[in-house]
């Protein structure tokens, strides 16, 4: 994994188990703050199998940004935690963390 990107990874590990976070809030709590962008790429970078639950990052919006299987296996991912969509979003005010 990148050193770079270090406090983005500590970031999204500290996201407990049925909850997500926003790439914005993401960025914020590595101490990036309005980097979204770069916390989108740390997690594209991420090699596979790495420990970081990336799964519990979405849009501001509640929604997936990844594409076709990567998004299939995010949902998957998420509603193994527990975490509920409606449609093809998440409610952030119940599961959005911090």
């Amino acid at each position: 994994m990148n050193p770079r990107y270090a406090p983005i990874y500590a970031a999204v590990a500290r996201i407990p188990r049925g909850r997500v976070s926003s790439y914005g809030r993401v960025a914020e709590l590595a101490g990036l703050p309005r980097r979204a962008r770069l916390v989108g790429r740390a997690l594209r970078e991420l090699p596979p199998g790495a420990p970081v639950p990336w799964q519990r990052v979405l849009n501001a919006a509640g929604r997936i940004s990844l594409r076709a299987e990567s998004a299939e296996l995010q949902r998957a991912l998420l509603l193994a935690e527990g975490v509920a969509f409606r449609g093809d979003r998440v409610d952030l005010a119940v599961y959005g963390w911090p």
